[in-house]
Order: structure tokens, then C-alpha cells, then sequence
């Protein structure tokens, strides 16, 4: 086992199988969903335990802190996937906060993940200004839209996609079965999408159930005319009704991929298209996706939630830029600020649509920034113009932010659909 931290009379170390509870209860109570914990969740969970990934701060025998990170595949612009390390599962017990536990467990794992080599570090932030200050930066955003159906314009006498394919409602064993090959279609396309293992299919299908509420979804599968899944939703029901005895049932869609366009048009028309259905929530989606427009109203959909999501910090600067393809050519050098002493320097980036280079240089900076900008700036959505304008990357040669966005941003926003 690793050597110890310490926090004043605080330990703060990797857990044993046998602290799993208790950990699982800390988590519970940082969490605010109360301070016990199921046995039918602790034997669930018991299956992602991986010894040195589980972190612990221990007051006495009692953890106050929680902090896990897990082996994560995560694609980047032009479809190359880069290993990173999830990190999830953050808490701090009430009681014991500006202590610096989230620092020293944070420290611990990011050290841990650059020495195994891992490109990138990610996480879904619950709280925005926690995890800047530990270099990562918010890389990938989400909407999640409300479909007024009567007022989506579609014909309501529509019975199935136009273009030859086919829905259909199958049950949690298909989904095992035809949804992984589904999803890595789409994770070789779309940038911030994350793997799903195994374990991932079994929970969201009901085959593994870490909470004993857990309800199971509808699943519907896009079957394009040529009998290939090119698509597949989960999605739930709500009974409502109003006062003169009117369905005014809400469709609330847990995740939905699509391979093609296509697919996704067939599903969301699907969804739109159910008896005693009013509104649909759409989950989340990225900010420019194509679901407003497949309505002959767009307005029909209205954006209830917009927030940053995935948030990335690089661990290795040669490697994630070089990872990427870029759809412009030309070079640029870069000022890179580390907070911890993991990454920074100076880079020398080389990009046109045959590749990239990235090497260490001594030449002139002519954009500076630190590593959490860098975080946000390289999956393609955040703009270097914009950041500079909000003084948070600086110019060292006038028009490098320009000469930047040129370089990095990309014609469709990431988008991770997943929360971990």
C-alpha cells in the first residue's frame, strides 16, 4: 500500500476492500442522500472496487472524504481515443472542509495517473469554481431541451421513419447486445464521448442494480432500411393527467445515441409521435444538436438546462495535441502554466489535416496560457478570442488568439453523453 498523507490528525490513504461501506457511506453523506447506504448498493458497487483507485480521509475510524478515479478511453477530435483518468465520487463531510483533503487526494491521483501514462484527466464538476484551480477547464458542454409536442408541427398520423427503416421497442437483453457495438460507432466520431464497459451496459439495462429504486426504461432501437441498429434510446413515462380526464404525460429520455443523422431524426420523431405524450425532456445533448430542427417547428424545443460538463485536465501536453487532428495548417508556440509541477512549458505546435507535432521549444511564446484553458480550448469548443477577452490566455503576438481558434476550434461542439 502507497505511504500515508496526512492532514493535521487526518489520514488520508487508498481504502481496503473491507473500508468499502464505509467509504460508500461517506460518499452518501457528501453526497446529501443520507447516511446509509444499502447492502444491495454495497454489493453492487463492490464490483468496481480497484485497489489504489479508492481514496479515504480517515478522522478515527471514520471517512470523512471520498475521492475514485477509474481507467477511461476518451475520443478526441478526428476519432483517436486517448486513455484518461475519470475521476468521480468526490466528497468532503461537512465537518471537515478547507482542510486541503481534496488537494492532497487530487495531488495523489493526478501524480498516479501521469506516471501510468494517462493523456488526460476528466471529471463531471458539480460545482464550478472547485476543479480550476487543479488545472482542468470546462472542454465540453450539454443542453437538455423540453419538446412541446402539440406545438412540434408533426403529422400525428405518422407511423414509422420515412426512409425505409424501422423502430422498435426491445427489451434490456438486446440492448446488451447490439448497444456496445452501437456506441463505439458513435465514439469514433464524436469528440468527448466516453467508453462504456460491460459494467456500464449491465447497470443501465437492470442487470446490476447498485440502487434498489432503479425503474426500468423503455428501449427503442433505429433499424435503418437495410436492417442495421444504427440508433437506440432509453427512455421513461410519467402518469399524469389532467382535470378533465387529459393525458399530459412527459417522455423523459435517460440517453440516446444515433450513428447517422437518420437515426436520430427516426428516434426523436418516435418519442414525439407517443400516445398521451405531451413533452418530451431530452436528456443531455450538446449545445448545437440537431433535435430543434428535426421538428417543423423548432421552437417546439426550448432549452431548460445549458451548463459546462466534461472538464478535462491534460496531463500530457505533447501527447493531447498531438492525439487531434486540425482542420486548419500553420503553426503556433504556446506559454504553458502548470499549477503543480505535473505539466507546463513551452510548445511549438505544427498542425494541417495530415497530422500534428508538438515539441518543446525555446522560441518566442506567442499565446500564454495555463493548463486549465489548454483543457478547455482542445476538444474544439471554447474560443481563444473569447478567452483572451475575458483575460484568461494572453497574447504575447498580436493576433495569436485569432491564429489559435484558426487552429483548434472545430465546426461541430464535443459533446459527452454520459455522467461518471
Amino acid at each position: 500500500m502507497a505511504p500515508t498523507s496526512r492532514a493535521g490528525d487526518i489520514d488520508v490513504r487508498p481504502i481496503s476492500e473491507a473500508e468499502h461501506a464505509e467509504w460508500l457511506r461517506a460518499v452518501h453523506t457528501g453526497f446529501l442522500r443520507g447516511p446509509v447506504v444499502s447492502a444491495e448498493e454495497i454489493e453492487g458497487r463492490r464490483r468496481n472496487f480497484v485497489p489504489g483507485r479508492f481514496l479515504g480521509a480517515f478522522d478515527g475510524g471514520r471517512c470523512v472524504a471520498t475521492f475514485r478515479s477509474f481507467d477511461q478511453k476518451l475520443t478526441v477530435v478526428g476519432g483517436a481515443s486517448v486513455p484518461a483518468d475519470a475521476v468521480t465520487g468526490v466528497t468532503v463531510t461537512a465537518t471537515h472542509r478547507r482542510r486541503g483533503l481534496l488537494s492532497l487526494m487530487m495531488a495523489r491521483d493526478l501524480a498516479a495517473a501521469k506516471d501510468r501514462g494517462d493523456v488526460v484527466a476528466t471529471l463531471i464538476a458539480a460545482e464550478y469554481p472547485i476543479y480550476g484551480r487543479y488545472g482542468f477547464g470546462p472542454a465540453a458542454w450539454m443542453a437538455e431541451w423540453t419538446v412541446d409536442v402539440p406545438r412540434a408541427g408533426l403529422d400525428a398520423r405518422w407511423a414509422g421513419p420515412a426512409d425505409g427503416g424501422r423502430i422498435d421497442l426491445v427489451d434490456g437483453d438486446d440492448v446488451r447486445k447490439l448497444g456496445p457495438e452501437l456506441h463505439e460507432r458513435l465514439r469514433r466520431t464524436q469528440p468527448g464521448v466516453v467508453d462504456r464497459d460491460e459494467l456500464w451496459w449491465k447497470v443501465n439495462t437492470g442487470a446490476v442494480r447498485f440502487d434498489p429504486a432503479w425503474t426500468m426504461p423503455f428501449f427503442a432501437v433505429y433499424r435503418s432500411a437495410s436492417g442495421e441498429v444504427e440508433g437506440m434510446a432509453a427512455y421513461e413515462v410519467d402518469d399524469n393527467w389532467g382535470e378533465a380526464k387529459q393525458p399530459l404525460n412527459t417522455a423523459t429520455v435517460r440517453w440516446l445515441i444515433g450513428a447517422t443523422p437518420a437515426a436520430e431524426r427516426a428516434l426523436w420523431q418516435y418519442l414525439c409521435s407517443i400516445d398521451w405524450v405531451v413533452k418530451v425532456k431530452s436528456g443531455w445533448r450538446a449545445p448545437d444538436d440537431l433535435l430543434p430542427h428535426f421538428l417543423p417547428d423548432p421552437r417546439a424545443a426550448r432549452i431548460t438546462s445549458l451548463a459546462d460538463f466534461l472538464w478535462v485536465r491534460i496531463l500530457d501536453v505533447v501527447r493531447a495535441l498531438e492525439a487531434r487532428t486540425y482542420e486548419g495548417e500553420g503553426a503556433l508556440v504556446l506559454e504553458v502554466a502548470g499549477v503543480d509541477g505535473l505539466t507546463g512549458g513551452r510548445y511549438r505546435l505544427e498542425a494541417s489535416a495530415a497530422g500534428a507535432s508538438c515539441t518543446p521549444t525555446t522560441e518566442s511564446a506567442e499565446l500564454a496560457l495555463e493548463i486549465g484553458e489548454l483543457g478547455a480550448l482542445w476538444l474544439g469548443d471554447e474560443s481563444a478570442v473569447r478567452l483572451a477577452a475575458l483575460g484568461r490566455v494572453r497574447e504575447e503576438r498580436a493576433g495569436a488568439a485569432r491564429k489559435a481558434d484558426a487552429l483548434l476550434r472545430t465546426s461541430r461542439r464535443p459533446w459527452c453523453p454520459d455522467m461518471f
